[in-house]
């Protein structure tokens, strides 16, 4: 990761508010890029994160480059590539245990309630719609009924959290050279 911000442009910046500006790597170049990419919907497609899975090797396996990594970082807004990835079973545990306490503490813990909206289809065409919930307070929650409601423990939370960061787009290898000029452009 550290050359992550190695290619992002210099720009003068008075840090320190005290009159002496310094060159400092300018971060917010990534937000050009991904805003210029975020409506190509069919430049990307999908990837399961498989455990023990770093960017590196996503990188090398779709692009044949380890260090393209900084893609699916700013392709998928991934600031913290420890926690905007899934943790592997055990450093789930371990961050749960860190957490709460210990595995059967988060599970006893309610972390919120909600109101089941609709339930999760399959549509004809193979498309999943997903689940469609609502977070309401417990006084709701008790006068629903029990195929309408659910409660959510905080293991639960933190499970179907670390798991909605499994699947990541990728850019479709075709466009790859197009953005790294467009990208070449915005540094220079």
């Amino acid at each position: 990761m550290a050359h992550f911000f190695r290619n992002h442009p210099k720009v003068s910046y008075d840090l320190n508010k005290d009159n002496t500006p310094i060159n400092v790597q300018n971060p917010l170049v990534r937000f050009i890029y991904k805003e210029a990419l975020k409506d190509k919907a069919t430049w990307y497609y999908t990837h399961d994160i498989a455990p023990g899975q770093s960017l590196q090797y996503i990188a090398e396996r779709y692009y044949g480059d380890s260090r393209l990594d900084w893609v699916l970082m700013i392709t998928n807004d991934i600031l913290d590539p420890v926690y905007d990835l899934p943790l592997d079973y055990n450093d789930f545990i371990a961050y749960i245990r860190s957490k709460y306490g210990s595995v059967p503490e988060a599970q006893a813990k309610v972390k919120h309630y909600e109101q089941i909206i609709a339930e999760q289809t399959k549509l004809t065409d193979g498309t999943i719609v997903p689940k469609i919930v609502q977070i309401v307070d417990e006084t709701t929650y008790n006068t629903l009924t029990d195929s309408a409601r659910r409660e959510v423990d905080c293991y639960t939370y933190e499970d179907e959290l670390n798991e909605s960061k499994r699947t990541i787009k990728i850019l479709r290898r075709e466009f790859l050279p197009s953005v790294l000029a467009s990208v070449k452009n915005i540094f220079n």
